[in-house]
């Protein structure tokens, strides 16, 4: 596994790129590391490096979808060329509680489309620090795919799981990559240069 600056070129322009992104643990690494997410410049951030065919964003969304907070995001990404992959938000009582739980985890939809799509790319990039995903990541690069992690050790505690880390073939540090994918402050703007 190599860790990346952000600076190191790891893609090459013919390569076949699928990005796959865990809505809930990228929005948890980005709130942590304190930057607003563009996610237009993601595409083309991945555009300018490879033949990106693909970027799918994973999401659970409460049954009252319609007022969700996270529906214009999911109805945006929809709209400016992202696949977005959703399953309702599953609520239960914790035996032990008694309290009221809810659970939306999306692992399983991710590791099946990472693997149902590999004969169509030839790298995929994750962007989650799970370490529940360092299986479905060997089984790709057994297949001959490179997997490229996205996630942040930046983080307090950090994001990603050393083991999946230490899985991909590439892991990326997104603090590193935050100019590519930070939101443009306005001018004039709080936080903004004169």
């Amino acid at each position: 596994m190599n860790n990346l600056s952000g600076q190191d070129q790891i893609f090459r322009q013919d390569e076949r790129v699928m990005v796959f992104i865990d809505g809930s643990n990228l929005y948890a690494a980005i709130r942590s590391l304190g930057f607003d997410f563009d996610y237009k410049k993601l595409l083309r951030y991945f555009r300018s490096q490879a033949n990106l065919i693909r970027a799918y964003y994973f999401t659970a969304l409460g049954d009252d979808q319609e007022y969700s907070p996270i529906r214009p995001l999911v109805d945006w990404l929809a709209y400016n060329g992202y696949a977005v992959v959703t399953k309702p938000i599953k609520e239960y009582v914790d035996p032990v509680t008694g309290h009221k739980r809810t659970k939306g985890n999306m692992d399983i939809e991710i590791a099946v489309d990472m693997m149902k799509l590999a004969p169509y790319y030839d790298h995929a990039v994750l962007f989650s620090g799970d370490g529940d995903f360092r299986s479905v990541v060997e089984v790709a690069q057994g297949q001959g795919k490179v997997v490229t992690v996205v996630s942040s050790l930046m983080t307090q505690p950090p994001m990603i799981a050393d083991e999946l880390r230490r899985q991909a073939d590439y892991f990326i540090e997104l603090n590193r990559i935050k100019e590519h994918l930070q939101r443009d402050v306005p001018q004039g703007a709080p936080g903004s240069n004169p």
